[in-house]
């Protein structure tokens, strides 16, 4: 195993400290009083948002704290704060073991926390409580989730050709922009691409076909920053964007017409899965308003942001990780009679490695929130903490998926890291789909219903780069989401 980072002593134990066995029951730690406070109502929360977003940024928040409490378990207060959320206490989980209790859901809830302290306005989701924001034990998460397993089920032998066929068309529009201005910005012809498989793959319906056009990815841009606007940083002067997103939400009237554009193109495309929906008992809107949620904002907002993630991992890995994916993935393609499937992505475990380390290292989605159902016992690696119930827990995953003591190299990009026997016993400790890569969604969880989907998909997307091209560069820079990639250059198949 990895050593701890030399900035974050153990904590050792005193004379008065209480001991209990450990998970495995190997070692004794004490139980400690878990470190930090709030501070000072309405002034301290605002303090922690500005140096969250602005003064130290968000790792060097969380490390800053580890630091000066000597442990990875603490309490703080988390954005936003006044006025958006009436109470910002947390107790941040930093380390990948004790992050796993917000998967607990016998110990914890997940009602209206899908956000974290705040829960955007349901005027921006049609006035229903969309599922990332049920408990798994309100009747209608059941049927809801059900409801996306059979959309996943019923378009599953679209998934492979719709995809092949929409980022074909996208690597035409950059070589194309490579030919004519030397380089290309990925961000927009990604976000096409995504959107028109998703319509195309789940529905059957092409959205650049129906009146929506080119205009999905934009209204879908629009509508996200409406619910998200209180925990991202624009880039705006610090103070004038604290005031404009992070004090006040942003009044929901003003994107209902581009909302009603994005209904009214699921509403018309998703005929057959609303009519199973009634069959299931839950009314043709509400499953609309649902299936729009799930696409645009689960499934759509992580290609998003992981697919350009993807390209800066191996981008930035060098051509001699792009020719070892490009053997591989051509020499299985080939021994398959030319043909691409699920069988023949199994025998890819090089490029299996590398999505799955591209999710270790930079999980889509950072942050995940629960509330303590009862008194727990939270165990890290150094210490065992006190929970009250009520206690809101966050866990800021880039932490506990980095956590030196799992993972060697914990910082690095290790493009074959889950390969083999032993690598592959460290998925249970990538944890991007809101519960460990090793187990499933299920109706009595909350870990993401198309989990299987998503790391299918980003499969494809790595498989059709490097069945056209040996190498490629890259130019890295930022965006409110994610990477901002613009592509130097693709150097086509040369075997």
């Amino acid at each position: 195993m990895a050593s701890r980072d030399a900035t974050v002593e153990p904590i050792t134990s005193s004379v008065s400290d209480t001991m209990l066995p450990s998970e495995t029951g190997e070692t004794k730690l004490p139980v400690k009083k878990i470190p930090g406070d709030y501070g000072l109502p309405f002034i301290s929360p605002i303090k922690d948002r500005l140096d969250y977003f602005y003064n130290q940024g968000r790792d060097k928040f969380f490390k800053s704290k580890i630091q000066k409490y000597q442990s990875t378990v603490i309490r703080t207060n988390m954005p936003p704060g006044p006025f958006i959320a009436s109470n910002p206490k947390v107790i941040a989980l930093l380390d990948g073991k004790s992050f796993p209790i917000l998967f607990d859901v016998s110990k914890v809830e997940k009602e209206n926390l899908f956000t974290g302290t705040y829960m955007p306005s349901t005027n921006l989701t049609g006035g229903y409580r969309i599922l990332s924001y049920l408990d798994p034990s309100e009747p209608t998460h059941t049927m809801l989730k059900q409801l996306l397993f059979f959309l996943l089920k019923s378009s599953s032998n679209r998934v492979f050709p719709e995809f092949e066929a929409c980022y074909t068309e996208l690597f035409k529009t950059v070589e194309n922009e490579l030919n004519e201005k030397g380089q290309s910005s990925f961000e927009k012809p990604n976000e096409q691409a995504a959107f028109n498989f998703l319509g195309r793959a789940y529905f059957g319906s092409n959205p650049v076909d129906t009146k929506l056009g080119t205009d999905g990815p934009s209204l879908i841009a629009k509508w996200v920053l409406f619910q998200l606007a209180p925990v991202l940083s624009l880039g705006l002067p610090k103070y004038i964007e604290d005031l404009l997103i992070h004090t006040f939400p942003l009044p929901s009237f003003l994107v209902k017409k581009d909302y009603k554009r994005l209904y009214d193109f699921f509403y018309e495309s998703a005929g057959s899965v609303l009519d199973e929906a009634e069959k299931m008992g839950i009314s043709r809107e509400e499953a609309c308003h649902n299936l729009l949620f799930a696409t645009c904002f689960n499934t759509f907002g992580g290609m998003k942001i992981f697919f350009p993630n993807i390209l800066k991992w191996i981008g930035n890995a060098g051509p001699d990780l792009h020719r070892s994916l490009a053997k591989e993935i051509r020499s299985v393609i080939k021994s398959n009679g030319g043909e691409l499937s699920l069988g023949a992505m199994e025998q890819m475990p090089l490029m299996k490695s590398v999505v799955y380390e591209a999710f270790r290292i930079e999980p889509p989605v950072p942050a995940q929130y629960a509330k303590a159902k009862e008194d727990l016992l939270i165990e890290s690696h150094d210490a065992v903490f006190e929970v009250k119930k009520g206690e809101m827990l966050f866990g800021y995953q880039p932490f506990a998926t980095k956590d030196p003591i799992i993972f060697e190299r914990a910082e690095e990009f290790v493009p074959e890291r889950f390969m083999g026997v032993e690598g592959e016993k460290l998925l249970k400790h990538v944890f991007w789909s809101n519960g460990p890569e090793t187990e499933h969604p299920t109706v009595e969880n909350k870990q993401c219903a198309g989990k299987e989907f998503v790391v299918l998909i980003s499969r494809l997307f790595v498989v059709e780069l490097f069945r056209r091209y040996d190498t490629f560069e890259i130019e890295v820079g930022t965006s409110t989401l994610g990477a901002a990639i613009t592509i130097k250059s693709l150097n086509k198949t040369s075997f």
